[in-house]
């Protein structure tokens, strides 16, 4: 009987490593980790973390749970205008920044308000993105569970980088070339996404 625990613990834990490195290689500089990044920059870093896992959390739920067809439940053009809407939205609100009272500005935003929009913004992006259905392909052939766990943690990893290197690195250039900077990135991924609507990308 423990032989038989310690094999299932064992393939359990291999199923959760392998899913972990994967999507830890897959995700490691892609559009979500850069959100991230830029929106960590801007705001503070914890409710940055708290949307993108959650956000994160339930996409890998919902591709476990359901496999590649959560994907079908939307339209794929819905899903890509509402991620072209969102990110030419907060382009172009960061590309209206005002430097008159920054340090006030960036004190006032709510810690609920940067989880909604960190949440809002990388659920959108990562909806049916390829990373999903990986975890739900490897969900089908593996423990679920263990396909869950190892996925979020990755994710969890790739957020927690970006939300490090956005508070390091980018903190560093004065806010209104943050402001700038993350404006032309919502908005180059607005238009990725616009392009991919056409059928062009």
């Amino acid at each position: 009987m423990s032989d038989f625990i310690a094999a299932n613990t064992a393939a359990w834990l291999s199923s959760a490593g392998a899913t972990y490195l994967l999507i830890v290689l897959a995700e490691f500089g892609d559009k979500s980790q850069l959100v991230c990044m830029t929106l960590a920059a801007r705001h503070r870093g914890l409710p940055v973390v708290i949307g993108a896992v959650s956000a994160f959390a339930i996409l890998n739920l919902l591709a476990v749970l359901f496999g590649a067809a959560v994907a079908a439940w939307l339209p794929d053009w819905v899903v890509t205008l509402a991620v072209a809407v969102l990110f030419a939205f907060f382009g172009i609100q960061a590309l209206r920044f005002e430097e008159e009272d920054e340090d006030e500005a960036i004190e006032e935003k709510p810690g609920h308000g940067i989880v909604a929009t960190t949440f809002l913004m990388i659920f959108l992006a990562e909806f049916g993105d390829k990373t999903q259905i990986a975890v739900a392909g490897m969900g089908s052939t593996a423990a679920p569970a263990a396909t869950w766990v190892g996925a979020t943690l990755a994710l969890t990893t790739t957020s927690v980088l970006g939300v490090y290197a956005g508070r390091r690195f980018l903190k560093k250039l004065p806010l209104h070339w943050i402001h700038r900077v993350s404006g032309v990135f919502f908005l180059l991924l607005a238009l990725l996404a616009a392009l991919r609507l056409l059928g062009l990308f």
